[in-house]
C-alpha cells in the first residue's frame, strides 16, 4: 500500500477517536484497537466513508499479554506495517491503593506501562529501516505534577510514558522517527464517565479548564511532525506545567493533597 498506517489504541472514543479521525484527515490508513468492537467498526465506516482511507478494526483487550503480538501479527497477515503508533489506551483506578485488589494494579500496569512499551519496542525497528515513523504516547498532565491521593499509579505510570518518550526522541533523532508524549489535562472524553467522578469534577472545575478531544488531537498530531518530545495543548495546561515546575516541592505536594479528594473517586 501506498499510504502509511496509523495502529491507534483505545482508539473506540474520546482522544483516542479523534486522533484517528485526525490522522485520517492527513491520508492516514488507520487500524484501530480498543475492547469495543461494535465501538470499533462503526468509528471505522464513518472515518473510511468521511475521508476515504482503509480502516481495519481489531478487538483486542490489552490486559491480556499477548494481545500487542497478535496486533502486529493480524496487520502483518493483511500485508501492513506501522507507521505511526498512537498509544492511547487507558483508564483510571479508584481508590486509595491499599483498598484496591493486586489484580487489578497488575491489570493497570500491562494496558497503561508494558503494553505501550512493548508495541513501540516491536515496531521501532521497522520505522528505523524505513525511516519513517511517528510515535506518539498518550500521557497527562498528572505525570508532570506531585503525586495525588488516590489513583495511585495514574501518575506515575503517565510520568513513566514522558520519560519514556524523552528518550526515545533522543534515540532516534536524525533517523525520520518522531516520538512525543502528549500530556492533556481536563478534555471531555468518556474517561470520567468511566471513573465514576464526571458530576464531581465539573462541579469544582470552570469550563476554561477543559478542552475538547479534538484539539487534543490535533495538538498531538502537529507536535509528532514537529518532533517535539513533549506537548501540553492549551494554554491553560501549560501553565499549570509552568507552575509545577517552579513551585517549591513542599509547597506543590501540600496543595495537591488539598486537591486530590475534590478530584479522586476515594
Amino acid at each position: 500500500m501506498d499510504r502509511k498506517l496509523a495502529l491507534v489504541t483505545g482508539a473506540s472514543a474520546g482522544i483516542g477517536a479523534a486522533l484517528a479521525r485526525t490522522f485520517a484527515s492527513h491520508g492516514y490508513d488507520l487500524a484501530l484497537t480498543a475492547r469495543r468492537a461494535d465501538r470499533l467498526e462503526a468509528l471505522g465506516a464513518e472515518i473510511s466513508q468521511g475521508f476515504g482511507v482503509e480502516v481495519l478494526t481489531i478487538a483486542a483487550d490489552l490486559e491480556d499479554p499477548k494481545a500487542p503480538q497478535a496486533i502486529l501479527d493480524h496487520l502483518g497477515s493483511k500485508g501492513r506495517h506501522v507507521d505511526a503508533l498512537i498509544n492511547n489506551a487507558g483508564y483510571g483506578l479508584t481508590g486509595t491503593y491499599a483498598e484496591t485488589r493486586w489484580e487489578d494494579q497488575a491489570k493497570f500496569i500491562q494496558v497503561m506501562l508494558t503494553a505501550p512499551s512493548e508495541l513501540a519496542h516491536k515496531v521501532l525497528p521497522g520505522m528505523l529501516e524505513r525511516r519513517f515513523g511517528r510515535i506518539i504516547n498518550v500521557a497527562s498532565l498528572a505525570g508532570l505534577v506531585p503525586g495525588s491521593e488516590g489513583h495511585t499509579l495514574y501518575g506515575a505510570v503517565k510520568s513513566y510514558l514522558i520519560k519514556f518518550s524523552q528518550s526515545l526522541h533522543l534515540e532516534t533523532r536524525s533517523t525520520g522517527v518522531h516520538v512525543s508524549a502528549l500530556c492533556p489535562g481536563f478534555t471531555y472524553s468518556e474517561f470520567h464517565d468511566v471513573t465514576g467522578t464526571r458530576d464531581q469534577i465539573h462541579q469544582i472545575t470552570p469550563n476554561w479548564l477543559w478542552m475538547s478531544a479534538e484539539e487534543v488531537a490535533v495538538a498531538g498530531y502537529e507536535a509528532a511532525e514537529a518532533n517535539r518530545p513533549i506537548m501540553v495543548p492549551g494554554v491553560q495546561n501549560k501553565a499549570v506545567a509552568a507552575l509545577a515546575k517552579l513551585v517549591p516541592d513542599d509547597l506543590a505536594k501540600a496543595l495537591m493533597g488539598g486537591q486530590s479528594r475534590k478530584f479522586r473517586k476515594i
